[in-house]
Order: structure tokens, then sequence, then C-alpha cells
């Protein structure tokens, strides 16, 4: 099969070679990110290629129409367009690579490298694919290791749980996913780096993943800078990689950051074909986008698992920002990271409290669930109390079970806290968690 850019090539010099009388298309206007289009039938997700005035065309996509005229919206930054530019239709689908040569590697979200290495060749398949039966997905019933104490032991996932990290800016959250990356028993990893800065890419790379998780870990990349249709198929494409993954019987771990920079690319779309904000500026059409594309992470048919975790915004630290209040509805569970905690040092700053893992009934024994209610119990009374205690106002053998929150804090404080290079297994994790009562 041959590359994108041959490909692009090849139909390039075909579109030189049509007659401008024959064109199947032409741009008629550019308004802000679209481009209209009429003289052609077209459908919505078709792929087109529009000339240019220096005459290397302009690959785009069909995002919607109005009557005769069609809304296209370019994959990248464009120059060069004029009306009645020449407009011809690519009849077939985006294909994607797959196989094991993808691992250690880093792509853009039409699958170009952007590591210097080779093109991939080998089998293909189509970016869009259709979900499992909901009736034939296997259950969420073995856990995770995700190589993370306090989440190992207090908020157990499964595998096949699609999981939410919320946080806002600066509380550690790459350092985080970078954890969980090395740590994780998962066999393959792919990383989504959705609409963040150019400069964190090379960053979480070399520091936050490393060596070892970049190893079994395939990278799909589209910075801010890119356009919002090229920040949606990188989204996609991170997924139909996990899902094909899955599908040959591994066990795979889905990292999408972000789950919010993908809604404001999905509302940037929207806006500009027309259609109209509802909540607080995103369209209604972005809330339905979440949902499809976090039906598609999840167990399938087969042996294979996909766990997916989505790191989630909260612009301000607002918990109640609308994709935030989507995807605590949408997700199996989510994970809070604590300004109040980072500001204290405490890392990672996981707010227990306040996260639940909707799974952990499921994947984990009745000892382990009542041990981890008693300590978010014990955690809880501490809290209550805590800025009472340097005032004197509280006063032990008045409420035994407050006596031992403050008495086990210190202890319950350290087991939440882990080294940013120290590896916390699954059964480790338990143990240690039952060792805190004896």
């Amino acid at each position: 099969m041959n590359t994108l850019p041959e490909q692009l090539a090849r139909a390039a010099e075909r579109l030189r070679e049509v007659p401008r009388e024959t064109v199947t298309g032409r741009l008629v206007r550019v308004t802000g990110l679209t481009l209209e289009v009429v003289g052609c039938r077209l459908v919505i997700g078709q792929r087109c290629l529009v000339d240019t005035h220096q005459g290397e065309p302009v690959l785009a996509e069909v995002v919607g129409f109005d009557r005769d005229t069609a809304f296209l919206m370019p994959y990248r930054a464009v120059g060069g367009l004029y009306a009645g530019a020449r407009v011809q239709r690519l009849d077939d689908d985006l294909q994607l690579p797959v196989g094991n040569n993808l691992l250690g590697r880093t792509f853009d979200g039409l699958m170009q490298p952007l590591d210097d290495g080779p093109a991939v060749s080998g089998d293909r398949l189509p970016l869009h694919a259709a979900p499992p039966n909901p009736l034939k997905r296997r259950p969420v019933r073995e856990p995770l290791d995700v190589g993370v104490r306090a989440i190992n032991a207090l908020l157990t996932p499964g595998k096949g749980q699609r999981l939410g990290l919320f946080a806002g800016a600066g509380l550690g959250k790459s350092v985080l996913l970078g954890m969980i990356t090395r740590f994780t028993r998962a066999s393959v990893i792919v990383v989504g780096l959705i609409g963040e800065r150019g400069r964190e890419v090379r960053e979480f790379l070399e520091d936050a993943l490393g060596p070892e998780g970049l190893a079994r870990s395939v990278v799909i990349a589209a910075p801010a800078d890119q356009s919002p249709l090229m920040r949606l198929r990188a989204a996609e494409t991170c997924h139909r990689l996990a899902e094909y993954y899955r599908d040959q019987g591994q066990d795979v771990l889905l990292l999408m950051d972000s789950f919010t920079r993908y809604a404001q690319a999905q509302r940037e779309l929207a806006l500009a074909i027309g259609e109209p904000p509802a909540t607080r500026g995103y369209p209604p059409s972005v809330f339905a986008a979440l949902t499809r594309l976090a039906e598609r992470a999840g167990n399938g048919e087969g042996e294979g698992s996909l766990t997916a975790i989505y790191t989630v915004l909260a612009e301000g630290d607002d918990q109640q920002d609308p994709i935030a209040d989507a995807a605590r509805a949408i997700l199996d569970g989510h994970v809070i990271l604590s300004r109040e905690l980072a500001e204290a040092g405490h890392y990672p700053a996981i707010d227990i409290n306040a996260s639940i893992s909707r799974v952990m009934p499921q994947v984990t024994d009745r000892d382990h669930q009542q041990t981890a209610a008693r300590f978010r119990r014990l955690l809880s009374r501490y809290q209550s109390v805590r800025e009472l205690i340097p005032l004197g106002g509280y006063h032990a053998g008045q409420d035994p079970e407050l006596d031992e929150a403050v008495q086990t804090h210190p202890r319950l404080a350290n087991f939440l806290q882990q080294a940013i290079d120290e590896p916390a297994g699954y059964d480790q994790s338990l143990q240690q968690l039952q060792g805190l009562f004896g």
C-alpha cells in the first residue's frame, strides 16, 4: 500500500491533467476555517484535494453542506487559495497502518511520522469501525495494575474501564500519566496528545514517558497549532489503533490528553459550519461526539481488553465545567487532582474522597473493599477536624474513631504519596493498605 504522500502526489498530478471545464467542483468562498465548494456531489467525511496558487494541493475533508454547497475543512494551515480553485474528490477512505512495528514511534493524526523514522508499511485498516454489540462486550472482571499505589489500592481500575483524570493546570497531570505509562502491566499503550502545547510533546516523550514507556507505546500527537480537524482525527486514530491491538488479544491502555481539547476542537468545527451554541458556547454535537468517542473504548468480544484514561481539564479548577460534568456522566469513574494537595507538596495530588472507580466492586474482593472504605472514612474524619487541631479545638478520648483518624493520618498521608521513579504493583499496594491497620 502506498503512503499518504505518494497518494497525494499522484492525485495532484491527476488534478493538473484534468481540463478546467470537466473539474468535479470549484471553490467559491473561504469563511474562517471552512472552504465552500459547489459543482460536485460530496459526502460528509469524504476527502478532497483543493488546488492552490503554488500548485501543491490542499487536503481537506467534507464536514457539512447547505443545499448545493459543501463545507470542507483543511487538515493543515493553508495559503494560496483562490476563487474558482479546482476541487477533486478522493474516493478512497483514510487507511491507517497497523502492526507491532508502530511501537516506539510517534505519528500525527494522519499517521505520518513525526520522529524522522521511515513511513510504516504493512496491513491497513479504515479509520472508522463499528463499536461492538453491547450485549457481546466482555464485562469488566479483572483489575488492571497501573503502578500507582493510591489508584491501585483505593480506586482500583478494571480491564476495560474508562476513567477520567480531572485536573487544573500545574497539578502534575502529565507526570502521573507518565508514571502510569511506565509502571502499568498493560502490554500495549496508545498515547494521544490532543491539543496540547507543541513543546509539551517532546517533554512528555523524554521526561514523563521515557525510553522504557516509549518502547511499548504508540504516540499520536496533534498540538494546539494544528487545525481542529487534525486534532479530531488524531483522537480517532489513537482509538482505532487501540481497538486493533485489543482485537489482537492484547491488554491495551489508552491514555488521551485531553478529553477537553477534543471537545474544543469539535466545538470549533461545529461553530465554523453554523451550528448554534447551547451550553457555555458548546453546540449539542460536542456532547454527542464525546459519547461516541468514549464508547469506542472498553472490552470487545474477544479476550483482549481496552482500558482508557482521559484527562479532563477543569478550567480554573471548576468541576462544574460542562465538559467535566459530561465526562463524569459518560466515564466509569474519575480521579480528581487537588490544588491544595499539590501546593502542600503532596504528590500525586489525588483527592481520594472526591474520586471514585465505579468498577471497583466488580474487580476486588470484600476484604479489599472494606479496608478501602475504612481508609476513606478515617481520612474524611481527619479532614473534618484538621483546622481545629492547631487551635486546641480537638480533645482526644471523646470519639474513638476520630482518635484513630488523627493518630493514623501520618501513615495514611504517607501511603498516598509516591515518588515518580517508584513503582507500586497491585499486590504490593494491597499489602501496604492492609498493613496500615495491622
